[in-house]
């Protein structure tokens, strides 16, 4: 146990979770990445445990706990060898149900946040668009108000829960003439008319539902605006904090799942009369990855520290994800060089393993918009700072 960072009582939460996730969720894990669909009876049972709920304040059912219990939540998300499942949970919990926590109003919270810890609703959070990726300013989906309601047309992609989620957070341009100070968050009921999606198929994350969004004149009521008209891209920007931190989170979660699975096989295998980890070169390689999952993980937790002490982490969780997405994905490759062929093998883990990471220098800001990010808080002393 790490006590610089890791109570006994988070430990007690890490056990008792590892053990649900055994029970309840690895012996599905095969049949939903193969049908990319994952059973709601799973998210109930998520719900009822309280774990949709870690950040969620009491008074809409949830247990306000700090980030360190979303770290082990993390952690053991990805050491079961599904990074679709895992990513289907987080999206919800943490990007959907993030904007219901801190912008919803208490009507929104009432008939939203509620039964989304209670794992009886399931969020996503559609920001991407087809002709803008990374530009999130730049995006052409238009809220038009009229009367009591706002009139939606636009389309969003590579959403997680993107397809089978019961509601949308949607950003919208409310006023096309700014760019900046123009876009708008809504929620948007999935039966709404005019609302359609279409699954996307991907190299992997395949038991998440990866979507395509089409807003074909979709009439929202005012009172589903979250927060102020015209915010949504500072409250955007606000929780990419977090995000990003998650991500960073993830990837050496995965990474270090990869590295134990790698040792326990080279303790067991064989060659010219040795085990595998008897090879000083083999050896030495396992070294320097450990060594690099160690660093990521303790400049994680770090940050975590930060996070929980009110610090608005910007720049720190931007170079979380930067590196350790990098990290994790040459971990995993050097992981299954180590399996040899058996590496390749879809009845090993590393195969998917090594296609579910690579999403991470990717999504959730790309390593290239980080970088460029990075660059104008270190070189241009920019600063970033939270929604007031």
């Amino acid at each position: 146990m790490n006590s610089m960072y890791f109570t006994e009582e988070h430990e007690a939460f890490r056990a008792s979770f590892k053990e649900f996730l055994q029970k309840e969720v690895v012996p599905h894990i095969e049949k939903w990445e193969k049908t990319g669909t994952i059973e709601r009876f799973i998210w109930k049972k998520f719900g009822e445990m309280g774990y949709f709920g870690l950040s969620t304040p009491e008074a809409y059912g949830g247990l306000d706990l700090d980030f360190f219990y979303t770290v082990v939540f993390l952690e053991e998300l990805q050491k079961i060898n599904s990074g679709g499942f895992a990513a289907a949970i987080w999206a919800h919990e943490y990007l959907a149900m993030t904007h219901l926590n801190k912008e919803a109003s208490e009507f929104i919270k009432q008939k939203y946040l509620l039964p989304s810890v209670e794992g009886d609703m399931i969020g996503c959070l559609c920001i991407t668009e087809p002709f803008c990726g990374s530009d999130v300013a730049g995006m052409q989906s238009v809220a038009v108000k009229k009367g009591d309601s706002y009139i939606l047309n636009g389309s969003k992609t590579f959403i997680t829960n993107g397809v089978y989620s019961d509601y949308l957070i949607v950003a919208a341009k409310t006023d096309p003439s700014e760019k900046y100070k123009g876009i708008s968050l809504f929620v948007v009921d999935r039966t709404t008319a005019g609302v359609s999606a279409t699954k996307l198929d991907k190299l992997g994350w395949k038991a998440s539902d990866t979507g395509e969004i089409a807003f074909d004149n979709v009439v929202i009521p005012a009172e589903n605006l979250l927060g102020e008209e015209g915010k949504g891209f500072p409250y955007i920007m606000q929780h990419f904090a977090s995000e990003r931190l998650i991500m960073g989170v993830n990837a050496h979660a995965r990474a270090e799942y990869a590295l134990d699975y790698v040792v326990k096989y080279m303790h067991e295998r064989v060659a010219f009369g040795k085990s595998l980890d008897k090879f000083q070169a083999l050896r030495h390689k396992i070294a320097e990855m450990a060594s690099r999952v160690d660093m990521c993980k303790e400049y994680n937790y770090s940050i975590t520290r930060r996070l929980d002490d009110g610090q608005y982490v910007v720049k720190e969780a931007s170079m979380s994800k930067l590196l350790s997405t990098k990290m994790a994905d040459e971990v995993i490759y050097d992981a299954l060089q180590l399996l040899g062929g058996y590496g390749y093998m879809e009845e090993y883990p590393l195969a998917r393993l090594l296609r579910d990471s690579r999403l991470g220098p990717i999504g959730g800001g790309t390593s290239e918009i980080l970088k460029e990010i990075i660059a104008k808080m270190v070189i241009d002393n920019k600063e970033y700072k939270p929604v007031t």
